[in-house]
C-alpha cells in the first residue's frame, strides 16, 4: 500500500494552493482530485475571468467574512491577497486590479489560473491524481487510510500521516461539488452546520419576464426581514430568469436567504435614484409631467431605461406623477425564494468552526485532520473574498501539516 506524509482530499482553490504550499517541503504529497480535471470551479468563477481576490487590507477585507471574520484572521495574515497574487506571478501569470479592488489574470482567463497552479504544483513534484474519488477514510493509531475508485472501476487504498479536507460545498455540483466532505468530517465526530446557497438569486414573487437582462447601476438596494431593514447595499444589480442577483442582489442574498428558510417575510426595496433628495426628484416629476402632458409612460421613460418602462408601471396599480417620487426611491418586491445549489456561487454553512484550530486549521476532533475552504462554515461576499479564504485557509493547513511532520 502506497504511503505519503500528506493527501490533499479535493482539487479546488484551496486544495491547488495546500499543494503548491508543499512545493519543497521534501514530503511525498498527493492532491487527490475526482473530476478529470483540477479547479473545475475555478473555471466559471469571475464568470470565467477568475476574480482570483481582493486587495483590500484586513480591516476592510474582514467585513466581507461570515459568520465569524475573526476566524480568518490568522490564515488570512499567514498567506495574503499579496501572497496569492506574488505567487501567481513568480509562477508566470501576471495579475491585475480592477474596479473594487478586485483582482483578475491580465488574460481576463480563469483557465490560466487553473493551469498555472497546476504546473507549478506538478513542477514540485507533488503527485495529482484525478479521476479518482475518494470512497471512505479511516484512522488507525498513526496513519489515515483513504480508500479509492477510479473511473476506470479500479479500487485501491493509501495511507497517509495527514489528510487535508478541500472538497469544497454544495454550490454547482456539476462541477463536482457534492458535500462529500461533510459526511467524511460527520464520521469522525464533526458538527455540520446547516448549509444553504449563498450569493444567489433572490426570486420576487411574478416577477415580471420583461425585466430579465435588465441592468441597473448606481441604485441602492434595502434587505428587509420581519419589518426590518437588516442590510443596504449601494452598486449595480441585475435581473435575470433566476430573480434578483448582479453584485446587490448577491450581497444580501445571504440573509435574504436565512430569512426565507426560517419562514420570515423578505422584501428588496430599490431606490433608483438614491443620489437625489425625494423634494428634489418631486420637482423632476412636476416638470417631466408638464414636458410630457400628464402622460404617464411618457414621464416614466425619461427616468428609468426603456426596457424598464411597462414592467415598472404594470408592477405599480396607481402610479401617478404625485406618487411617482415615492415609487422611484422604494420600489418594492415580495421575496418568495431563491436559486438554489445548482446556481449558487459559495455554499454557506459546513463544518463548524468551533472544531477547527483557527492558528493551524486542524481538527480538534481528530488528530491530524486539516480543514480548507468552503466544506467549513465560512463564506464571503462577492468580489473575491471566497477564493482568498479558499487560498488563505489551504495555505495555513498545509504548512501546519507540514510543520506538524516536519518537528
Amino acid at each position: 500500500m502506497k504511503s505519503y506524509h500528506i493527501a490533499i482530499v479535493g482539487g479546488g482553490a484551496a486544495g491547488l494552493m495546500a499543494a503548491a504550499r508543499c512545493v519543497g517541503s521534501g514530503l511525498d504529497v498527493v492532491l487527490i482530485e475526482k473530476n478529470k480535471e483540477c479547479g473545475k470551479k475555478l473555471l466559471i468563477t469571475g464568470k470565467g475571468r477568475c476574480n482570483i481576490t481582493n486587495s483590500s487590507p484586513w480591516k476592510d477585507f474582514q467585513t466581507h467574512i461570515h459568520p465569524d471574520k475573526g476566524f480568518l484572521k490568522n490564515a488570512f495574515h499567514h498567506f495574503s491577497n499579496k501572497d496569492v497574487v506574488a505567487l501567481l506571478e513568480s509562477a508566470g501569470l501576471p495579475c491585475k486590479e480592477e474596479r473594487g479592488n478586485r483582482i483578475f489574470p491580465v488574460s481576463d482567463r480563469s483557465h490560466d489560473v487553473r493551469d498555472t497552479l497546476v504546473k507549478y504544483i506538478k513542477k514540485g513534484g507533488i503527485n495529482v491524481v484525478t479521476g479518482c474519488q475518494v470512497l471512505d477514510i479511516n484512522k488507525g493509531d498513526n496513519l489515515f487510510t483513504l480508500s479509492l475508485s477510479t473511473y476506470e472501476g479500479d479500487n485501491l487504498d493509501i495511507q497517509a500521516s495527514r489528510v487535508i479536507l478541500a472538497t469544497g460545498g454544495l454550490s454547482y455540483p456539476t462541477t463536482g461539488s457534492t458535500g462529500d466532505g461533510y459526511d467524511v468530517a460527520s464520521k469522525f465526530g464533526h458538527t455540520i452546520v446547516g448549509t444553504f446557497p449563498s450569493l444567489t438569486a433572490l426570486k420576487p414573487f411574478n416577477m415580471d419576464s420583461r425585466m430579465e437582462g435588465i441592468l441597473l447601476k448606481n441604485v441602492r438596494m434595502d434587505l428587509w426581514v420581519n419589518g426590518s431593514k437588516v442590510q443596504s447595499e449601494f452598486g449595480e444589480t441585475l435581473f435575470t430568469s433566476g430573480g434578483i442577483e448582479g453584485a446587490l442582489g448577491f450581497r444580501v442574498s445571504r440573509k435574504g436567504v436565512k430569512g426565507l428558510i426560517n419562514g420570515q417575510k423578505v422584501e428588496l426595496v430599490l431606490d433608483l435614484k438614491p443620489a437625489v433628495e425625494m423634494d428634489e426628484l418631486n420637482k423632476r416629476v412636476k416638470e417631466l409631467s408638464a414636458e410630457c402632458g400628464g402622460k404617464l409612460k411618457k414621464i416614466v421613460s425619461r427616468l428609468v431605461p426603456a426596457q424598464m418602462v411597462d414592467p415598472f408601471i404594470d408592477s405599480l396599480p396607481g402610479l401617478n406623477p404625485e406618487n411617482m417620487a415615492s415609487r422611484l426611491k422604494e420600489w418594492r418586491f415580495k421575496i418568495v425564494g431563491y436559486v438554489g445549489y445548482e446556481r449558487c456561487v459559495v455554499t454557506a454553512g459546513g463544518v463548524s468552526l468551533d472544531e477547527i484550530s483557527r492558528k493551524t486549521m486542524e481538527s480538534k476532533v481528530i488528530d491530524g485532520l486539516y480543514m480548507a475552504g468552503e466544506v467549513m462554515d465560512l463564506d464571503g461576499d462577492t468580489g473575491g473574498y471566497n477564493l482568498q479564504i479558499a487560498f488563505s485557509t489551504g495555505a495555513l493547513a498545509a504548512d501546519s501539516a507540514v510543520r506538524s511532520i516536519s518537528i
